[in-house]
């Protein structure tokens, strides 16, 4: 059974290079819309008996990214595809994944039922926003981790007074990760969201004076969480040489102008979702497309993804 990689619209140099590390051609797909605006999927060469992996981040705009997958997914399984595996290095909608009033969906829910609908054998995603989504899918769920390939690309910066900070409690389970992964110690900013955009921070749990703070969060959207974290550390007295990891840099509205605007003197991000040129931010650009092969050849092979997975044991970063 042979591996065949297609692509959606939303990140086709990662998709591209994860088929040159499997030493595959990217598959042959037409991804368009009509004048219309309905999407058209067509799969213009044989899938029927292979191992189908679909490399497709639903990053804004993630309805039509979404759509795109699920297409794709459906396309290639009534094509005779023997399995048709997504791989979403960026999940939208994650943070959907509880109603915080009465009368709104739980958006997260809703895409994994959309998965499973779509006829899917298995999704791998990566980082994803809160480990609790695991239980939203009815489809089987890699869950892997870019913490290993973030902290060998910050181990540089840091030394004897670096601190990893969790923006948020949210981040709080991830940094921890880093820690063990830098042997360094945590701090906790503990935050309240007023808005989409505007962040207020209550507390800072653990030493950050005199420390040089190592940000780590899931993702930066608009900035607003990284940029009332950032003033927080320095009114606590943090030395100003500080650096945010993230694996997801989404940078959307005023993220790029309220971040070059702190003083921040790295961005350590990975190319989950397709980079915008952002020539005002000092962007450190780490590579997935190792950790998405290996993952990918693991996954075709039958064997075990243990040493990728958010919860298993940190191991050597696939390069």
């Amino acid at each position: 059974m042979d591996i065949c990689l297609f692509a959606g619209t939303a990140n086709v140099p990662l998709a591209r290079a994860v088929a040159e590390r499997l030493g595959v051609g990217l598959g042959d797909a037409l991804v368009r819309r009509f004048a219309d605006g309905e999407l058209h999927v067509l799969i213009r060469e044989s899938v029927r008996g292979r191992d189908v992996y679909l490399v497709q981040p639903t990053s804004p705009p993630a309805d039509e990214h979404i759509l795109e997958l699920l297409f794709l997914a459906d396309a290639c399984r009534r094509a005779g595809a023997s399995r048709v595996t997504a791989v979403v290095p960026y999940f939208g909608y994650a943070r959907h994944d509880r109603r915080a009033s009465g009368r709104e969906p739980v958006g997260a829910r809703l895409v994994a039922d959309l998965f499973s609908a779509a006829g899917l054998s298995r999704v791998v995603a990566l980082d994803l926003h809160s480990a609790a989504l695991e239980g939203f899918f009815s489809t089987p769920l890699e869950h892997l981790s870019a913490a290993p390939l973030l902290s060998e690309a910050a181990r540089p910066w840091i030394s004897e007074r670096s601190v990893v900070v969790a923006p948020d409690l949210g981040a709080a389970k991830l940094a921890d990760r880093h820690a063990r992964l830098l042997r360094l110690p945590v701090a906790v900013v503990h935050k309240t969201r007023l808005s989409g955009e505007d962040v207020r921070v209550h507390a800072i749990t653990g030493d950050v004076r005199g420390r040089s703070p190592l940000l780590i969060d899931d993702m930066i959207s608009t900035g607003g969480t990284i940029e009332a974290a950032v003033n927080a550390l320095l009114s606590a007295g943090c030395a100003p040489d500080i650096a945010v990891v993230a694996t997801h840099a989404l940078f959307v509205g005023p993220a790029v102008v309220q971040l070059s605007a702190l003083p921040v003197l790295r961005f350590i991000v990975t190319n989950s979702v397709a980079a915008a040129a952002c020539p005002a931010l000092p962007i450190e650009l780490v590579r997935l497309e190792g950790l998405l092969a290996e993952a990918i050849r693991l996954l075709h092979d039958g064997r075990s993804l243990e040493a990728l997975l958010a919860h298993g044991e940190a191991a050597s970063p696939p390069r």
